[in-house]
């Protein structure tokens, strides 16, 4: 892969004029995304991403697309960059179900760093809407909102424990003696994984694997009639179990942490495809998470030095029935902290670097633009060489924008569509803070003056 950072011979000027002829405008017209829909065409997993975790530009065009999926493409499942058990309450929310009076109060699982991905007034109006429309629909075809990720390891062995009490208090005294091998630890799962991945104590690999088994063969016993009840349960011991392993090797090496958990966000996807597929019908999945996600692994860096994502791994267990779409951004605002757990900050986000896709995008001159990578043409002949990409998470530190938040990719080989956002803002935590109030002074970089 190239290893040019820069271009500054003005040859992008070039190319950003031979894209302009290629991409769509987005005007915001009710019909301004018919070519994305026309590509998607008859695909069950829609992947939408974002390039940031905190832009509020993406989590409003995100909803704008996955409404006319469910509308007028019979899309019913929403799957989430979230833990599986709060983003579990809300999907009983929205379909009537648990004792959640409202959105508000739905959401208040996520209440752990980066509160603001799902805490924030876009996913608070979405998980509204989604509640109306369950409410006007029969019980086969209601919507649905689940969460892939990994990181509610106490959170799902809670909701075990309170599962199996309410069924088979004699499992729940079995499963509480098995999770009580992390009692020692409390909820400091960091602590775990250091003391366990240096062998510096004994690990819970068996005991999780153990529960996981015993919670599988039980749900192969249960009545169809609690097959929902059971699955919740089984992913939660499965997601305990994959995330005691991803913790007792993130410090052993940052490929193995993040392969796992990708592996575990493919599993879970997949898991719902089969239960949701088990009446024979075809589910028809949207998934939102980060880029780097959700585009293809083995176009970038990345891929290169080992690490898998799940646009790769759905690509291949799928193939023709994915498309992947990409956002990205030159300038604006995000919503981001400047260290792990700490406050969420409206940040200033930096022009994108000269050389990277971004800053291509923004010398084609059009505020907001869809440009489709799926077809041999000029898009695709302009963006196959491989350039930078920025990636914010919830950590911006523009003080070292280079090394933290960009790297190379193909982008033709990465989505099969972009949206490009020139200017964005950031997203509205439903709890803001004075430093989100406030926000970050607008910068001078790169002249200082």
């Amino acid at each position: 892969m190239a290893t040019t950072l820069y271009r500054f011979d003005g040859s992008d000027d070039a190319l950003a004029e031979k894209l302009r002829t290629s991409v769509h405008p987005l005007t915001g017209a009710i019909d301004q995304y018919d070519p994305l829909l026309d590509l998607i065409d008859d695909a069950r997993f829609v992947l939408l991403g974002e390039a940031s975790h905190g832009t509020h530009d993406f989590y409003r065009e995100r909803i704008q697309i996955t409404k006319r999926l469910i509308l007028e493409r019979g899309f019913t499942t929403v799957a989430v960059e979230a833990d599986w058990p709060h983003a579990y309450r809300v999907h009983r929310y929205v379909q009537g179900l648990g004792g959640d009076t409202d959105a508000v109060e739905a959401l208040d699982g996520f209440r752990r760093f980066p509160t603001w991905m799902w805490r924030n007034a876009d996913v608070l109006d979405f998980v509204g809407w989604l509640r109306s429309q369950n409410d006007a629909r029969s019980e086969a075809h209601k919507l649905g909102f689940f969460g892939l990720d990994l990181y509610s390891l106490h959170d799902s062995m809670a909701a075990v424990l309170d599962f199996l009490q309410n069924v088979d208090p004699e499992a729940a005294r079995r499963a509480r003696h098995r999770y009580a091998c992390f009692d020692h630890f409390g909820e400091d799962t960091q602590a775990y994984g250091y003391a366990t991945g240096f062998g510096l104590s004994r690990s819970c690999e068996q005991e999780v694997v153990n529960q996981l088994v015993e919670l599988r063969q039980r749900r192969a016993r249960a009545l169809p009639t609690d097959a929902d009840g059971w699955f919740y349960a089984e992913q939660n011991a499965r997601l305990v179990r994959n995330a005691e392993e991803y913790y007792r090797t993130m410090f052993l090496g940052r490929v193995s942490s993040w392969n796992l958990r990708d592996q575990h966000m493919m599993e879970t996807l997949e898991a719902l495809d089969a239960h949701l597929g088990r009446d024979e019908r075809s589910p028809k999945i949207v998934v939102w998470a980060h880029n780097s996600h959700l585009g293809d692994a083995r176009a970038t860096d990345m891929g290169r030095l080992g690490e898998l994502n799940v646009g790769q791994l759905v690509r291949e267990r799928y193939g023709s029935s994915v498309a992947a779409v990409g956002f990205t951004t030159y300038t604006g605002t995000v919503t981001a902290a400047s260290d792990w757990d700490a406050p969420a900050e409206r940040k200033q986000v930096r022009p994108a670097l000269a050389g990277s896709y971004e800053a291509l995008f923004h010398a084609v001159g059009i505020p907001r633009f869809l440009v489709s990578l799926r077809e041999p043409g000029t898009a695709a002949d302009v963006l196959g060489t491989p350039r930078l990409e920025r990636a914010i998470g919830v950590v911006y530190k523009p003080e070292t924008e280079l090394q933290s938040h960009y790297f190379h990719a193909t982008l033709p080989a990465q989505f099969d569509a972009i949206l490009h956002f020139d200017e964005t803002r950031a997203v509205e935590p439903l709890e803001r803070t004075s430093d989100w109030e406030t926000g970050e002074a607008p910068e001078t970089y790169p002249t200082g003056m």
